[in-house]
């Protein structure tokens, strides 16, 4: 089943007010202690999607369903390069432009509200675009991979971190999880140069991150309780995906700059 706007929103009005969930994330994945996650990339695979990008001063990044904008503007503040993030969630986007005026890059960063298959943005016109565990949210998924290529430039950068089935007809993973094969769906959509890496160092702190969830008092915190919900979906199905790391590139051109 595909999530909508409204359920996002909640997620994230919910997120404002539990500072215990965010110490959580940051803490057991190493994120910095100002970086506002959306997902579950942790310090390690920042630093791994930071190279893989290879941005600098005056290139630009979207940052597609990028939530509250974390991953983004830390790129944006490690890089120099410019940041588009584009999310679908309206309350997403509004924390992520406050965010952005509390660490004052509002030179180099505007969020807008968009979707995974239609962001609104020129073709040929962006750097590289990152999308941080959100793939299995597009419907349907091979249009969100051609709209990526639609925006990118030649020779630009795809950057995608999600999760893979270990066996796709295991029927214990929702339809949107079996989906998932990038080594065969990147180059469907006009990318070269694919490479889809496992990742198990992720996998091991994403599973003490839910172990620890299961542990603590939610009270009267939605977010922690929604956490725990997860939580226990997830380490339901751990063994039945692996954690990856995919890389591509639009083709180059005659004309493209080097």
């Amino acid at each position: 089943m595909t999530r909508s706007a409204g359920e996002f929103d909640s997620w994230y009005e919910d997120r404002t007010g539990s500072p215990v969930a965010d110490e959580l994330v940051q803490r057991t994945l190493g994120l910095p202690s100002d970086l506002q996650s959306t997902s579950l990339l942790g310090g390690a695979g920042l630093d791994e999607v930071v190279t893989a990008l290879d941005l600098r001063a005056e290139r630009v990044l979207v940052d597609l369903a990028c939530g509250r904008g974390g991953y983004g503007l830390e790129i944006a503040r490690r890089s120099g390069c410019r940041v588009v993030g584009i999310d679908f969630s309206e309350v997403a986007i509004k924390q992520a432009r406050r965010r952005t005026e509390e660490l004052r890059l509002a030179d180099r960063a505007d969020f807008q509200v968009g979707e995974l298959i239609a962001t609104k943005l020129s073709a040929a016109s962006v750097d590289a675009v990152l999308v941080v565990d959100s793939l299995q949210f597009a419907d349907p998924l091979p249009d969100a991979l051609q709209e990526c290529r639609r925006i990118v430039r030649p020779g630009g950068r795809v950057v995608l971190t999600c999760w893979e089935p270990v066996d796709a007809d295991d029927e214990r993973l929702s339809p949107r999880l079996r989906q998932m094969d990038l080594g065969r769906q990147l180059p469907r959509a006009g990318f070269v140069d694919v490479e889809v890496n496992d990742k198990s160092a992720w996998r091991l702190a994403e599973h003490a991150l839910w172990r620890e969830v299961l542990t603590l008092e939610a009270g009267d915190d939605p977010a922690l309780r929604s956490m725990q919900e997860e939580a226990q979906r997830m380490l339901a199905i751990f063994d039945g995906l692996r954690r990856v790391l995919a890389t591509a590139r639009a083709p180059r051109t005659a004309s493209s700059p080097p």
